[in-house]
């Protein structure tokens, strides 16, 4: 039974050399950094028209606070009848004044709200000017890097087929167990206990786990959960 997995694991080195190597050939780098871009770009794009729906919304809102403010200073239009008919000039003087500076107040909001309008709006343009540039080398990245997989296509197809012909031979659980490893980015998975330690990260093995090693058995390294044998 060890044998078998051991006769898997060697075939599936070629299998994890040539993953490896794709995996780090400057076409999927190309690839993946472009790809990262247009994903975070998306992100941005989406939260800049967000951010611009309630810059919109707030103008409005402050547009119908100046309005009102407006209308409500038309009722001084007529003080001095309000004066002759023996109304307090200074309730009035101060009202006034309260409009106005709020009238003010609402034009310097206006002013810094169509500054950060402007300058959203510059920020998408610019954004989505760049996002249509590199589509175009993103889509060339993509398709250099599948060119990349399909030169190693049959390499990959005959490793493949030699593992299935392989896993015939290998208990259905160990077999199991090691692709769910292997998926997890373990390699090599199974290993040779050495010196009561596991040979991946040396931490010692309970002796009452030991025990199960003999008669050609495996256990699951507690620590680093690579499948050790004996």
């Amino acid at each position: 039974m060890i044998q078998a997995i051991l006769n898997y694991q060697q075939i599936d080195q070629k299998l994890y050399k040539l993953e490896r190597e794709l995996a780090s050939c400057d076409e999927r780098k190309e690839y993946v950094k472009l790809k990262k871009y247009m994903e975070n770009a998306e992100e941005k794009l989406d939260s800049l028209e967000t951010k611009a729906a309630a810059l919109k919304a707030e103008a409005i809102e402050l547009s119908k606070h100046y309005l009102s403010a407006e209308e409500t200073l038309k009722e001084f239009e007529h003080l001095d009848e309000l004066i002759a008919g023996g109304a307090d000039i200074a309730f009035y003087k101060k009202k006034a004044q309260a409009i106005m500076d709020q009238m003010r107040k609402i034009r310097a909001d206006m002013t810094a709200l169509t500054k950060n309008i402007e300058e959203t709006s510059a920020e998408y343009q610019d954004l989505k000017a760049k996002v249509i540039e590199n589509q175009k080398k993103y889509v060339e990245a993509k398709a250099k890097y599948k060119d990349a997989k399909d030169a190693r296509a049959d390499e990959k197809a005959a490793i493949e087929a030699d593992l299935a012909e392989a896993a015939k031979g290998v208990d259905e659980g160990l077999l199991n167990l090691y692709l769910t490893k292997r998926k997890e980015k373990l390699f090599p998975v199974v290993g040779q206990l050495n010196d009561k330690r596991c040979p991946f990260c040396s931490m010692d093995v309970p002796i009452a786990s030991q025990s199960a090693l003999s008669g050609g058995g495996t256990i699951e390294c507690e620590h680093c959960h690579h499948i050790i044998y004996q």
